[in-house]
């Protein structure tokens, strides 16, 4: 029997979760427009630990989204993360946050291509196939008409994540599906996290780092 206890904060979503044998038992989140990882994140770890009615040491792993997304977002939650892990001796199990988003959807045929916004025209994107398997790699991408232009032509193809809203206004395929007003969840990550937690797929807690696949830009102010 595994407790996970799961955090996503890639995206202005802040999502917890706690899963058993990797089915979420509670999940707590707050699916706005705007960050609150900062207020929100322990309030929401603790809550789903009382709800669960289990307390921090029971746990068996901590799993943590782990990009791409949000600069800030991202290293907020390896950093509640890490410090689970060190002050409760557990490992910390990575799951990747666009496989996540993808698990949003099930489909039959086609592909998925969950994507999350970056600036301008930009998104960071991968390709899954109906069984969830990549098909190709996450890339930063600038969007333009063409994009994915060679899986539109082979069929179906879902877009998921906050980098839908620009994306729809570029591609006018036929075969575009688009699935707005989602974000990744901690929900999603109960599966994957415990698929890792089964094979000892561990990362070591001192040297983790998000994936940030680009490196951070400040603004001027």
């Amino acid at each position: 029997m595994s407790y996970i206890l799961n955090i996503e904060t890639s995206t202005t979503n802040c999502s917890v979760s706690l899963s058993k044998e990797g089915e979420t038992l509670v999940l707590k989140e707050d699916y706005n427009s705007s960050y609150s990882h900062a207020e929100s994140l322990h309030v929401f770890i603790d809550s789903v630990f009382k709800e669960a009615g289990i307390k921090a040491d029971d746990i068996d792993a901590v799993a943590i989204s782990k990009g791409p997304g949000s600069y800030t977002g991202l290293r907020i939650g390896v950093s509640a993360a890490k410090g689970l892990c060190f002050s409760l001796d557990k490992p910390l199990i990575s799951v990747d946050t666009l496989e996540s988003l993808a698990h949003q959807l099930q489909i039959d045929s086609g592909y998925i291509v969950p994507m999350l916004d970056a600036r301008r025209l930009e998104v960071y994107a991968c390709v899954f196939d109906n069984s969830h398997k990549a098909v190709r790699s996450i890339e930063a991408e600038i969007l333009n008409e063409h994009s994915f232009k060679a899986f539109l032509d082979d069929g179906k193809v879902y877009f998921i994540g906050n980098g839908v809203e620009k994306t729809k206004q570029l591609i006018s395929h036929p075969n575009a599906v688009f699935i707005e007003h989602k974000l990744p969840s901690a929900n999603d990550m109960s599966k994957l996290a415990n698929l890792k937690f089964n094979k000892n797929d561990f990362e070591d807690v001192a040297y983790f780092e998000p994936f940030y696949l680009k490196d951070f830009i400040g603004t001027k102010v």
